[in-house]
C-alpha cells in the first residue's frame, strides 16, 4: 500500500530546488492544460522559482510539509502563519494554506489529506483559530476535496496576475486547539 511508503517532514532550505520543480510541474499540469502562454511562464518563474522557495523557507512565517516516497518529493503543503482574508471574521487568528500540491500519479492515496491535517496541526500549534485557502473554480476536484475535509465555502475571491482575473473560492475551517 502506497500510504505505508509515504514519509512526511518539515522542509528545510535544501528542499528549495525540489519544491520549486514539483510546484512548477503540478502548477502547469493543473493550470496550463491548453499550453504555455507568456503570462503563465512569467508567473511560474516569479512565484515558483528556487529562489522564491529558498526565501520562504528562511522566513519563520512560512512552513512547508513535504510528502516523500523513496526520498522523492511527491507533494507539499505551504502554510503561512498569521495571515487573514477579508472574508474571515475581523480579529480572527488565522493561517493560510497557500499551496497544497500533490503530483498526479500520487493523487487519491491520502497524501493531500495527510498534508492538510499536518498543516492544520502546525497552524493550531502557532495559535491559529482558523485555517483558510483559496481554490480556483475551474479545479472541481480540489473544490470537492476541501469540502470533504470539513472546509466551508466562505465566498468568492479573485486572483489577479498580469491583469488576468481568475475566480476562486475561499474555504475556511475552524481549528481545534
Amino acid at each position: 500500500m502506497l500510504t505505508d511508503k509515504v514519509h512526511y517532514r518539515l522542509a528545510t532550505e535544501p528542499d528549495a530546488l525540489c519544491l520549486s520543480v514539483l510546484a512548477t510541474h503540478v502548477f502547469l499540469d493543473t493550470y496550463a492544460t491548453e499550453g504555455i502562454r507568456p503570462a503563465v511562464a512569467r508567473e511560474v518563474r516569479e512565484l515558483l522559482s528556487e529562489e522564491t522557495f529558498a526565501a520562504r523557507l528562511a522566513d519563520l512565517r512560512h512552513a512547508f510539509v513535504v510528502a516523500e516516497v523513496a526520498a522523492h518529493h511527491v507533494g507539499f503543503a505551504h502554510l503561512v502563519h498569521d495571515r487573514t482574508h477579508e472574508l474571515l471574521p475581523p480579529g480572527a487568528r488565522a493561517a493560510e494554506v497557500s499551496r497544497l500540491y500533490v503530483q498526479r500519479p500520487f493523487l487519491r492515496n491520502g497524501i493531500g489529506k495527510e498534508l492538510l491535517v499536518r498543516a492544520e496541526a502546525l497552524a493550531a500549534a502557532e495559535g491559529a483559530e482558523l485555517l483558510w485557502l483559496t481554490a480556483w473554480t475551474g479545479n472541481a476536484p480540489a473544490l470537492r476535496f476541501y469540502e470533504a475535509q470539513g472546509y466551508r465555502d466562505a465566498g468568492g475571491s479573485v486572483y489577479l496576475f498580469e491583469g488576468d482575473r481568475y475566480e476562486t473560492r475561499v474555504f475556511v475551517k475552524r481549528l481545534h486547539r
